[in-house]
């Protein structure tokens, strides 16, 4: 299926989920190839996301009109290497990844990435601690734009309680966006209040085994 074909399909899926295509930013994340890429871009998805900082560096200079999202969890010394080709950071989780930033790449937009389902193997900071890393991050100079989160694995219902969780901490903080939502699980997503999604899967299609690569 050609990827046009899916971002179609992906669009009325948000809108059968109660949601406006045209209000929620679809992120085309990990794609497996520069022709990938430039598909997406054909079909009207230029926000592009990866969580490998090898993968970013090799696919950005190659691919022109895209707005690149880090989506992974971020070493602090992989900022340098990042901060020309990145528009948005979305893990932004600890103190330290504030401080390279702010040194790197001064007033980036930024998410903060909450750990909603309490799972300890997952990046993000606790429910109670995203008022002190919005402050913290607001305060070295970075352009806090939203939330991100994950939902945890499992039946896309599981994921409802976290995402309701996220809406009502950017509300509470006055934020606008609010990322979550995946290929399983974005109409939960969507109708918790999504304004991001990040779609793999059901945007590039299934990954070939000798493009898996642990994250």
């Amino acid at each position: 299926m050609a990827v046009a074909e899916r971002v179609e399909r992906l669009r009325a899926r948000v809108a059968d989920a109660g949601g406006d295509p045209d209000r929620i930013t679809i992120v085309g994340a990990k794609p497996p190839s520069v022709d990938a890429c430039r598909a997406a871009i054909a079909a009207g998805i230029v926000d592009l996301g990866e969580n490998r900082a090898q993968e970013l560096l090799a696919k950005a200079p190659e691919v022109g009109g895209a707005r690149w999202h880090f989506i992974g969890r971020l070493q602090t010394n992989k900022v340098r290497a990042l901060a020309g080709h990145v528009a948005m950071w979305q893990s932004v989780d600890r103190v330290d990844v504030v401080d390279a930033l702010a040194a790197r790449a001064p007033a980036a937009d930024v998410l903060v990435q909450v750990n909603v389902s309490a799972e300890a193997q997952k990046g993000g900071c606790r429910p109670d601690d995203t008022g002190a890393l919005v402050r913290a991050a607001v305060a070295a100079g970075l352009r806090v734009r939203g939330l991100m989160a994950i939902g945890p694995p499992g039946a896309p219902e599981d994921a409802r309680p976290g995402f309701r969780l996220l809406r009502a901490l950017a509300d509470d903080h006055d934020l606008e966006i609010r990322s979550m939502g995946m290929s399983a699980d974005l109409e939960v997503a969507v109708q918790e209040g999504s304004t991001m999604i990040r779609v793999g899967t059901d945007l590039f299609g299934p990954r070939r085994s000798a493009e898996l690569r642990p994250d």
